[in-house]
């Protein structure tokens, strides 16, 4: 009997209980577990004597929320590749075989493949820790088993030796950190298809722990990355999404960016705000981005970042040179364009040099002579501000060679000069500001540039983080972490629990070289 029908059977007990779904293992389109997932939620949230849906819930969304409601049907890239080539040239003869074929959980993030180890449960779960103002906070959890096979695995790592990995998932096969970690080698080693097909192993074994109430589609779930446990999850969804993207799927990897964000909108601890502009952008999602960053910008301050200032004006850009738009409406999203993209110059000069440089632009020399964009422009940067200038011109300067934009970006530069020439106030206003903020950058800044791997960002990171070792299964771990079990150690030893820890994940860890950096 399908689970469907199951049910069916079961409706009737709907008001003494609340539905199980646990048995939703085999089976089950993703349809059918979004369904699910929303019977049980009604269950969950109403009188047991009633059978009407509750309002106050969507009430009680946030427009933070609203941003992530949408994370649906674009998870998946063939999606994405079928409205580019046709679904003919995307399937091909990828027609299942019956007799040859393994049965698998049907899930939203990857698709099982035949090719793949058998799968069983590698002793990972999920449990709902609270439920609060419509918001479930979950966590992973490990089984004494598999917290076994995790200090195999720290061992394996501290051996230097990448055939001891693969000697343990031979025996453990859908072993997270292994699969990062190992992906990591084989995508150094430029075997693009395998580094991929063990991400998405990960990203299986990890959705079919998922518990019944868990959604990647509501935007109320939420895993805190403080927990060890979960940060392989996010961890696993950035390298998948960045593999979507150099797949040419930048729409289901902006998919997978607001996920990430969605289940930490609070600490971004991966700072998917400093990607999704680029993947909006990519993915022609103009309206969007310009949406999100009206949203947020009141209690996170958008502008402030240089990929939010430069990436909304040339959002207002792109559509103002859209076929259906009247020739009024294109002169007024064109003026905002221009006036974001003056004001984006001014609080960051930084930016153009290199920008230039790399779409390989001379620039005027009235320009490069200028005190206001000339060498002076980019020795005066502070710290932080060189991190995120770095980082965003190495992500989006292909978005810049396009003839149409250059053309705008050298109109708008020469208007800054003539600002600055005439000391207008916002000009000595923004240099203010620059040398009050930037100081330094949080952690988890320095934690999305090493993940980003933009030489460009890269060689601006401070000594504290370029001296220690980066594990890829955990870079940068929060100095803050919520520690549920340790590793042990052979002989005795005074070090604290905390220090052991990450002891055990970056072999060389200075506890007094890292308490020097700031807390993400």
């Amino acid at each position: 009997m399908s689970t469907r029908a199951l049910r069916r059977l079961k409706g009737k007990q709907r008001g003494q209980e609340a539905l199980d779904l646990g048995d939703l293992t085999l089976g089950d389109s993703p349809e059918e577990q979004a369904e699910a997932e929303e019977e049980q939620l009604d269950t969950a949230n109403v009188s047991p004597a009633s059978n009407k849906k509750s309002s106050s819930r969507k009430a009680k969304k946030s427009k933070a929320q609203k941003n992530f409601s949408n994370i649906y049907e674009n998870l998946n890239p063939e999606t994405e590749l079928k409205r580019y080539f046709g679904a003919r040239a995307v399937l091909g003869d990828q027609r299942p075989r019956q007799r040859n074929r393994q049965f698998h959980r049907s899930t939203w993030m990857t698709s099982p493949k035949d090719s793949w180890p058998r799968f069983s449960r590698p002793g990972i779960s999920m449990t709902l820790l609270e439920t609060k103002d419509g918001i479930h906070y979950f966590t992973f959890e490990h089984s004494r088993d598999y917290q076994q096979v995790q200090f195999k695995f720290l061992d394996a790592v501290e051996s230097m030796d990448p055939n001891n990995i693969v000697a343990l998932l031979q025996l453990n096969p859908y072993h997270i950190d292994s699969l990062l970690q190992l992906s990591d080698v084989c995508r150094i080693q430029e075997d693009q298809e395998m580094a991929r097909d063990l991400i998405e192993r990960a990203l299986y074994s990890f959705e079919c722990a998922f518990h019944p109430l868990f959604s990647l589609t509501s935007g109320t779930s939420r895993l805190d990355y403080l927990r060890p446990e979960n940060r392989a999850f996010y961890l696993a969804l950035y390298k998948h999404m960045m593999f979507l993207e150099k797949r040419g799927c930048p729409r289901t990897a902006l998919e997978y960016c607001k996920l990430i964000l969605s289940l930490d909108p609070d600490s971004d601890s991966l700072c998917m705000l400093l990607l999704i502009d680029f993947l909006a952008i990519r993915s022609r999602e103009y309206q969007a981005l310009l949406q999100l960053y009206q949203d947020w910008e009141e209690h996170r301050n958008l502008s402030q970042l240089p990929n939010f200032a430069f990436s909304t004006a040339l959002c207002y850009f792109h559509l103002s040179q859209q076929d259906n738009v009247d020739p009024e409406e294109s002169c007024r999203l064109r003026h905002k364009a221009d006036q974001l993209l003056q004001n984006a110059l001014i609080m960051f000069p930084g930016v153009l040099m290199p920008l230039l440089d790399l779409c390989t632009v001379q620039a005027d020399a009235t320009v490069t002579s200028h005190s206001f964009f000339g060498p002076k422009s980019q020795i005066g940067q502070l710290p932080a501000l060189a991190e995120l200038t770095g980082l965003y011109v190495g992500r989006t300067y292909t978005l810049w060679r396009e003839a149409a934009v250059m053309l705008w970006l050298e109109e708008t530069v020469k208007e800054v000069l003539r600002r600055a020439d005439a000391k207008d106030p916002l000009v000595e206003d923004c240099q203010n500001k620059r040398k009050q903020r930037y100081q330094s950058a949080p952690r988890n800044i320095h934690r999305h540039v090493l993940l980003s791997e933009i030489k460009e960002a890269t060689s601006t990171l401070p000594l504290e983080v370029t001296t220690q070792p980066v594990m890829g299964f955990d870079p940068l771990p929060p100095l803050d972490s919520m520690i549920s079990y340790t590793r042990p150690r052979v002989g005795p030893s005074n070090e604290s629990t905390f220090s052991l820890f990450f002891r055990s994940l970056l072999p060389n860890f200075n506890l007094q070289v890292s308490c020097m950096c700031q807390a993400r």
